[in-house]
């Protein structure tokens, strides 16, 4: 099969040109390309492979941040518009048996609040080859179930903690349960769930001071802090990029209190630039999803709570194989849809371009 040069250092297959804007596959009844593997990993025109899958089990989250979702919350999805347990197993199985998948994330809204969250993990464990099995959460509620989300095959947890100071958390969040995210983090470290990662997003006002201080706890109880550029992903659409603290704000911020220093281990797909803090071993990471896009890179395809496939965060569209499998679909053609989904993803997320687009979901209702 041929390849030819693109502006993303990557090959693309001829015969499937791809948009450079970040824009989904379109709906799962699209024909898919004769260039497009029918088997194999799961790749796109400009030759990256997908094999991190991001699910999210629920829209909805008990906390309300304030650049994700209003106060008074959103619309959740139904009951009946989310996969049941059945369907959600059956897509996890194809995607690691079929599809190449070898790690899978659950993610929200707020995944603890999913009330078969163990079960999934646990079927999932079993599949053969066995993925890694990752969680991003809020941390609220892992206290009393860390233990038994290990037992269950749970691998390691993300825990988003965005300040250390109440005043702050209670004024991001919307919420007074700073304590309950801190046991968390301790019951996951007790639990093994380790290397445990701390997300952080930070406040233009406070969030400067809060990343030093994120780091130094980090520091003193092992756990690793990843900050993270805020995103265009609220419900609300007001991101504005001068409201936001950028890769470069916050490098600077931790540099006036600590020696950084650029970690030389390959990053491969990884989305955080790793440093070295006071010569290391401990390092942060900064993610640098704005300023400085890593798309070239990306292995990582997603599927929401209600079925969708959606082969970036900032998609416009999306492929639903909930509709295909209640419809009787068989795995065939439940595959065929994801790869060509996959098949047609941009190269790039498009933030930084004129005539972007922010998606209409928020990433409550994508996952992280």
């Amino acid at each position: 099969m041929g390849v030819t040069p693109t502006l993303l250092g990557l090959p693309a297959f001829r015969g499937s040109p791809a948009s450079s804007s970040a824009e989904a596959s379109p709906s799962a009844e699209a024909s898919p390309s004769a260039a497009m593997p029918r088997r194999g990993p799961l790749i796109d025109t400009f030759g990256r492979v997908a094999s991190d899958l991001r699910v999210s089990l629920t829209d909805r989250c008990n906390l309300r941040c304030t650049y994700c979702m209003p106060a008074e919350g959103l619309d959740w999805l139904s009951r009946d518009d989310l996969l049941s347990p059945i369907e959600l197993n059956r897509l996890l199985r194809l995607a690691v048996t079929r599809l190449g998948i070898t790690s899978i994330r659950f993610t929200g809204g707020e995944p603890l609040l999913y009330r078969g969250l163990e079960d999934i993990v646990a079927a999932t464990a079993r599949l053969t080859p066995r993925p890694e099995i990752a969680l991003t959460t809020n941390g609220i509620g892992l206290a009393a179930r860390a233990a038994r989300l290990a037992a269950a095959g749970l691998d390691r947890v993300n825990i988003s903690l965005d300040t250390l100071d109440p005043v702050h958390f209670a004024a991001i969040t919307r919420r007074d349960r700073l304590n309950e995210v801190l046991d968390g983090l301790a019951a996951a470290t007790v639990a093994g769930l380790g290397p445990v990662k701390v997300n952080a997003v930070l406040d233009p006002a406070t969030g400067p001071r809060d990343a030093v201080d994120l780091l130094r706890f980090c520091l003193s109880h092992g756990y690793q802090l990843r900050i993270i550029e805020q995103m265009p992903l609220d419900a609300g659409h007001r991101w504005r990029r001068e409201d936001t603290v950028s890769a470069r704000g916050i490098e600077d911020a931790l540099r006036a209190e600590f020696d950084l220093r650029d970690d030389s281990a390959p990053r491969g797909s990884a989305p955080a630039r790793l440093w070295l803090v006071d010569g290391g071993p401990a390092t942060v990471g900064i993610i640098a999803s704005v300023s400085e896009a890593f798309c070239g890179a990306c292995d990582r395809t997603r599927l929401t709570a209600d079925g969708q496939v959606r082969n970036c965060l900032f998609a416009t569209e999306e492929t639903d194989l909930r509709r295909l499998l209640r419809r009787g679909a068989d795995d065939t053609a439940l595959e065929t849809a994801w790869r060509t989904a996959m098949w047609r993803k941009a190269a790039g997320h498009g933030i930084n371009d004129p005539g972007f687009v922010q998606p209409q979901r928020p990433m409550s209702a994508i996952g992280g």
